[in-house]
């Protein structure tokens, strides 16, 4: 008989015994894991999914067999690891027919459903990982070869979900816990983008900030970063080897920072990571520009960033068949929500370059576009100016921008005069005009707030200037008025979020009038992380405040400025960003390098109009004439002249990572007498910094040395007391049949080791533990537990350790722990288990006291991990009381999968006596979930089972 007919030959079960199972099933996961959020389905697995250990599923096929009429074969037990594998044997047992599995037709390219169910980022990419996983995610571009050759790596979901679990490995295995933060700076890369995910699944908290690009600007770099560092409370910074020595220094003004890191430091083979973020938890940080001594770092949970990218796509119409194409920096959240995470979510091909790669060519985004048939891509008004200004018409050839159908234009002020100019320039190679979208977005929502409709193209308003400075309204005029000014749309709220114009008391505003544009919605951050002043100034009556100036027309918002730049002089609001652009296109100052913002003036408190403009320019008539044309650009925008025209070299106005002029902090230079005074020599700066990297170096190298010595003294201790003791404890138990001579040498060794080892044991309660036989349940951290509580629990107790069958095929290990009067039991084999909790019931009824490490294992994650249901069962079947324990510090001195003990203290905390209320399966569950809550605040661990 052939295999097919083999497989048509089995019974098969009928779509009803299907939902029956199921329902079995669901009911037993509800009572067994309360709270638990699992889908159960037949391909579920019933303990890494569902979380059944092997007392559980015993309990399972009790019911399956009540459920069904049938007695389950003992196979069962061992072999069915999902409900499917249960039905088989259902079928088996019943004579139904059962029907296959229905295999997932998803392939590597064409369209794909998208996780609509997915709570979570990690459960976003957990879900294409499982459906398609050797379907490309990102083709990623490197640093350009030679003649600005490209060679994409294509980078699948499988790959890149592998890195990212090695780097999360790494980052636990160094002490990492949930909800610490983590600062990225590394430049785009595949490092970057494993390293984002590696925080995320080892529970920590993403910070990206970006790393140094000019060495002439390397102490401002480090004196903001510090200040973000210091406001996150990072515990770690993954970033590049040459940037080592950098983020050394930042370690001065932030205490927190405990390790300087770089991926290949991190990369360690995978283990299995329990935590489990949830919707409200915090996805990262993003920190955004502004005053650099109040750095404000903008909270964005999980449920923010699906409910901002899902809104989003469905403005755009997103789905897996378009392509992606993006150069935006990944520590901005325009690039890295914007241009990442919404093609994770929706399936699409995201091509991937450097901004460097951008910067340095700018045709290689169009010629991206092009060659891979991109139609979504986003970026600054900035980059749209110099691609139609800069680009050589012969770098264009054989370009092709017909699939681009969405040009987004944001994060900054968009420029109508831009915005016609790269329509004109680029429609003979294909781009249509109404694929130009301009939109609105900020960080504290997200990314994205505003979007047009789509194939409409841009839509600008014309205005009267005199009404908008003085009367805060904008009045329409005719196309013929050559002073209007032009306003571009940016488009309607994004499905299932609001927006509102107000003036200084709050009232809402009618159409055309300008004033503060709030808004409320499911992408909106709950504040700024530890600044809760500027939260309370953030946040009013559930509104939020954007920081911009802006009215509506039907339902559209139109920009007109940022409030913090708003200049007040003679009565009149003057809005800093036209006369900047009119000021950047007169020749000799360079472009996108100015900046105008009110100072002020010590003699008589007013404010006074500064133009700070950067030149190369150097002779003393081309400058005289320079001031001129400026005073004059002044007089054309806002009726009115400077008070003081700044000429400086390049670099003095600065800007924020993602290109925005820093009005305020180039005020701050200003008046400081900053503008134009000598910088550091780069190699001078160098020079300090490898001094202090050297300096960081060897500091953590003799750190080290005196951890490995201190490590091989502890193992000397352990080893002259140890092997001794455990000869003793083995002929002991020969000689007197009785463990209790044994125990007590223990005790004693175990406390010289402590002693000898500098490690301070703290015990709590100890002498109120219960005279009657119970349990004690401990939490299991390390190796050292079991030693620890050797030290702490008194001998006259009796106390016997329950320990895993496996170390039975250990001799020696096994030989010792006998002679201690140690009960073997079985963790996974599920029919034995059941065996072995009947013995631990007996060991109890006999009124013996036993100890029991309820998570069954312990792992370099932190954390409390799910209790197998053995204890709670055979306490609940020999009626006998459970005596809850929390230990605190072993895991620090000896983590899993290490071997060099660390300086620490451990502590034992004795707590509540809990008794079961029946023998049954439930009451042993309301057992097991007491015995949790009272351990989680003994033991200062978090909550694995979340």
């Amino acid at each position: 008989m052939s295999a097919a007919q083999s497989q048509e030959a089995q019974p098969q079960a009928s779509p009803m015994t299907s939902e029956r199972l199921l329902g079995v099933l669901t009911a037993l996961v509800a009572e067994t894991r309360p709270g638990r959020v699992a889908r159960v389905g037949l391909g579920s697995h019933l303990e890494r999914d569902l979380g059944l250990d092997s007392l559980a599923r015993v309990e399972l096929l009790l019911r399956v067999g009540i459920e069904f009429g049938c007695s389950l074969p003992e196979a069962a037990l061992a072999e069915a690891e999902t409900a499917q594998d249960l039905l088989r044997f259902i079928a088996t047992a019943s004579g139904e027919e059962h029907s296959p599995t229905v295999a997932d037709a998803s392939t590597a390219s064409g369209p794909i459903s998208v996780p609509t169910q997915a709570m979570t980022l990690v459960d976003v990419f957990e879900w294409h990982v499982q459906h398609h996983p050797q379907r490309t995610h990102v083709l990623l571009y490197g640093s350009g070869g030679e003649g600005g050759e490209f060679r994409p790596e294509a980078i699948s979901y499988a790959d890149l979900f592998e890195q990212s679990r090695r780097i999360a490995t790494g980052l636990v295995t160094r002490g990492l816990l949930p909800r610490q933060t983590v600062a990225l700076m590394l430049p785009t890369s595949r490092d970057y983008l494993s390293s984002f995910f590696g925080v995320l699944l080892a529970g920590g908290i993403p910070v990206p900030i970006y790393p140094p690009a000019r060495l002439a600007q390397i102490e401002d770099h480090l004196c903001r970063h510090a200040r973000i560092l210091a406001n996150a409370e990072a515990v770690f910074i993954i970033t590049v080897p040459q940037a080592k020595g950098v983020a050394a220094l930042l370690r001065r003004e932030a205490p927190s920072l405990s390790e300087v890191l770089t991926p290949a430091e991190l990369d360690s083979e995978p283990i299995e990571l329990l935590y489990r973020a949830q919707a409200d938890d915090i996805a990262f940080l993003q920190y955004t520009s502004g005053s650099t001594g109040d750095p404000k770092g903008v909270v964005l949970s999980h449920a923010n960033l699906l409910a901002n990218v899902r809104a989003m796509g469905a403005a755009c119409e997103a789905s897996s068949d378009d392509v992606f194409i993006s150069w935006l920096p990944l520590y901005h959240d325009m690039g890295l929500i914007g241009a990442w995470f919404c093609p994770l979510y929706f399936g699409m091909p995201l091509v991937l370059m450097s901004p460097l790669a951008f910067l340095s060519r700018p045709v290689r985004w169009l010629r991206a576009i092009s060659d891979h048939r991109g139609t979504i891509s986003p970026a600054p008004n900035f980059a749209y100016e110099l691609c139609a200004r800069k680009i050589a018409d012969a770098d264009l050839q054989g370009i092709d921008l017909s699939s681009w159908r969405l040009a987004l234009n944001g994060a900054e002020p968009v420029s109508p005069a831009t915005l016609q100019a790269f329509g004109e320039r680029f429609a003979p190679y294909g781009l249509l005009g109404e694929a130009i979208t301009p939109v609105y977005g900020l960080a504290e929502c997200s990314v994205g707030l505003a979007f047009p409709a789509l194939e409409r193209g841009p839509l600008i308003d014309r205005i009267e200037r005199e009404e908008l400075v003085n009367r805060k309204c904008a009045v329409p005029v005719s196309g013929s008025d050559g002073q209007a000014m032009c306003v571009p749309a940016c488009g309607r709220a994004l499905p299932g979020h609001e927006i509102r114009i107000v003036d200084a008391e709050g009232c809402e505003l009618p159409d055309r009038c300008v004033g503060r544009l709030q808004f409320h919605g499911p992408s909106a951050t709950r504040g700024y992380y530890r600044n809760p002043q500027a939260t309370q100034a953030l946040i009013s009556d559930g509104w939020l405040d954007s920081g911009d100036f802006a009215y509506t027309v039907a339902g559209e918002i139109y920009l007109t400025g940022r409030v913090k730049d708003l200049i007040i002089r003679g009565g009149r609001n003057l809005y800093p960003y036209e006369l900047e652009q009119a000021v950047g296109n007169i020749p000799g100052v360079r472009k996108g390098c100015v900046a105008v913002f009110a100072s002020k003036d010590a003699r008589t408190a007013s404010e006074r109009l500064v133009i700070l403009a950067e030149t190369r320019e150097q002779e003393a008539s081309v400058l005289d004439d320079l001031r001129q044309k400026i005073s004059d650009a002044a007089l054309d925008e806002i009726g009115m002249p400077a008070d003081e025209i700044v000429l400086a070299p390049a670099n003095s106005v600065l800007k924020t990572s993602s290109g925005k002029i820093r009005r305020n902090a180039s005020r701050d230079a200003y008046e400081n007498g900053l503008i134009g005074a000598p910088t550091v020599p780069a190699r001078q700066q160098m020079l300090r910094l490898g001094v202090a990297s050297l300096r960081a170096r060897l500091g953590e190298a003799a750190r080290r040395f005196g951890r490995r010595v201190y490590g091989v003294w502890c193992w000397s201790v352990f080893l002259v007391l140890g092997v001794p003791t455990a000869a003793a404890v083995v002929l002991l138990g020969k000689l007197l049949r009785s463990p209790a001579s044994g125990r007590r040498l223990v005790h004693r060794a175990a406390r010289l080791f402590f002693a000898l080892a500098g490690i301070r044991l703290q015990i709590s309660a100890v002498a109120d533990l219960p005279t009657v036989p119970h349990l004690l349940l401990v939490n299991h951290c390390s190796y050292l537990d079991a030693l620890a509580l050797c030290a702490a629990l008194p001998p006259s107790r009796a106390y016997a350790f329950v320990a895993k069958r496996e170390l039975v095929e250990q001799p020696a290990i096994h030989a010792f722990l006998s002679a201690l009067g140690t009960l073997f039991v079985e963790r996974f084999a599920a029919s034995r288990s059941a065996e072995d909790v009947d013995e631990i019931a007996a060991a109890l009824r006999r009124g013996q006291n036993l100890v029991i490490f309820p998570e069954g294992t312990f792992s370099r994650e932190a954390g409390l991990k799910p209790f197998r249901m053995g204890a709670f069962v055979a306490a609940a079947r020999a009626g006998t009381p459970v005596v809850v324990a929390g230990l605190c510090g072993s895991r620090a001195i000896l983590r899993d999968q290490t071997w060099m003990p660390r300086r620490g203290r451990l502590a034992l905390t004795v707590g509540s006596l809990l008794a079961p209320a029946a023998d049954d399966w439930s009451a042993a569950v309301g057992l097991r979930d007491a015995a949790r809550k009272e351990m989680l605040g003994l033991c200062g661990e978090h909550d694995l089972e979340r």
